[in-house]
């Protein structure tokens, strides 16, 4: 082995220093980096724990948000619905308000109508009355009895309305 360039005697206590290294650094390097690691793999672990229970937080609260945006986008609808029926409510109110009103004008001009027309009537028969008495005064030249006379006429003009209307 010499012949190769090795030294068993060399080779051996390169060996036993190499054992007591290992040894030394086995009890003190290899299990406190050990204790290391396992303890930084426990903090990641824990790390990861924490953050699954905030993304899994965060999900609640988002449906929670959801949810409450949904009540609310309901509830929003509701008051717009309602607003629109007290809304229709009431234009019929007033539009039949307006309606009534504008019949109660129209029966009222109707009833002044008629009124004014009875009394243009009754004028035009009183002074068609007073013409006919008057002329037929100018005709025999003497007085009649303006009451008997008025009655006769009366009845003509009575008659010539049914006439006239029928």
């Amino acid at each position: 082995m010499e012949d190769l360039g090795l030294n068993f005697p060399s080779l051996i206590i390169f060996l036993v220093n190499f054992l007591i290294l290992l040894g030394i650094l086995y009890l003190f390097a290899y299990k406190p980096i050990l204790r290391i690691m396992d303890q930084r793999s426990e903090r990641i672990r824990e790390s990861l724990e924490a953050a699954e229970r905030a993304r899994e937080d965060a999900d609640r609260s988002q449906a929670d948000t959801q949810r409450q945006l949904a009540e609310a986008r309901a509830e929003g609808q509701k008051l717009i619905d309602q607003a629109r029926e007290l809304a229709d409510k009431y234009r019929s109110e007033e539009q039949e308000k307006a309606r009534q009103e504008a019949e109660a004008f129209v029966a009222r001009a109707r009833e002044d109508i008629q009124r004014e027309r009875d009394a243009a009537v009754q004028e035009v028969r009183s002074h068609f009355a007073d013409l006919a008495i008057s002329t037929a005064e100018k005709v025999i030249e003497r007085s009649l009895d303006r009451d008997a006379h008025g009655d006769l006429i009366a009845r003509v003009l009575e008659e010539g309305e049914t006439l006239r209307r029928g």
